[in-house]
Formats: C-alpha cells, structure tokens, sequence
C-alpha cells in the first residue's frame, strides 16, 4: 500500500514537472501581457501627465522630452507586452519592460523622501499615503526576471523558431 502510494505521488510529481515546463513560463506571459498592455492602453486613450513628473525621471530619461517618454513608454508597453504574450523576441521584451518597470519606479513609485528602511518599508504598498507605492512594479520586475533568464518556454514563437532552426541546420 505505501509503495502505491509513493509510486502515485512519484507520478503526479513527474506530470506537474512536465505540465510546469509548457504551463510555467505561459502564465507569467500572460499575467505581463495583460498588465503592461493595461498600460500601454491607458496610455493610448489619455492624457500626457509625464510633464508634471519629468524631473522625477532618471538620467537619461529626465533629458527626453516629456511626449517622447509617454510615447515610448506607451509603445513599449504596447508592442513588447503583445511579443511577450505570444512569445517572441521574450528576453529582448523582458529587459525593454524591465527599463519601463525601473523608469516608472523612479519617478512615481519610489517615496520622495525616506531616512529609515522602515520609512522605505512603507512604500511597500499598492496605494500611496505618503510613501511611494513600489509593490506593483516590484511584483512585474519579479515576474520578468525568469522570462528574461529562462526564455518564453515550450508554448511560444521563440521555442518554435528555435526548432525550425535547430532541424534546418541539423539536416
């Protein structure tokens, strides 16, 4: 009875590893896709505010006239997030929304003005009440750095150009 049991155990295991290698890396392309694309189309349908903030930008972002920042952020947020979904050129896009991710910290997200870590520690938040609010983008740049480090995976265009490559130069 115990060895049927471990044997059981030993097989789910084992088809959770291979669910994981097609299912894993899908989700958080999905979950990225939606979230920058949001963006990118709050951006599409709004108003510029990134003039208000252009000091607040990083270098050499804060160099950049304010409409050409909305319109990269607004582009990159687009384009990059729909390669992301359908998993093409994924480690280029990662690193694209990673400097969107670390730019919108910098400049809205991150508390102006902190001297203790436990003052730091309270812009760990989704809303801001006086401490900047880098939860989000903390959670976005957790979720790109394994397609940034381990690709789109099984279920994506870079995987099936990666093969028809593969088999083309293998003949």
């Amino acid at each position: 009875m115990n060895a049927a049991i471990s044997s059981a155990v030993k097989g789910l295991h084992l088809n959770i590893d291979r669910a994981g290698s097609w299912l894993a890396p899908l989700t958080l392309r999905v979950f990225i896709a939606w979230e920058f694309f949001e963006s990118g189309l709050e951006k599409w349908n709004g108003e510029n505010w990134f003039a208000d903030i252009q000091d607040r930008f990083p270098f050499p972002f804060n160099h950049v006239p304010a409409t050409l920042n909305w319109e990269l952020s607004m582009w990159a947020e687009l384009v990059f997030a729909l390669a992301i979904l359908v998993g093409l050129g994924t480690r280029i896009s990662a690193i694209a929304l990673i400097v969107v991710t670390v730019v919108a910290t910098a400049a809205v997200h991150w508390p102006a003005d902190w001297s203790t870590l436990s003052e730091l520690a309270q812009g760990y938040s989704i809303t801001n009440k006086g401490y900047g609010n880098f939860k989000l983008p903390l959670i976005y740049l957790a979720a790109l750095m394994p397609l940034l480090l381990s690709g789109a995976g099984k279920l994506s265009l870079d995987a099936l150009l990666a093969r028809f490559f593969w088999r083309r130069n293998n003949r």
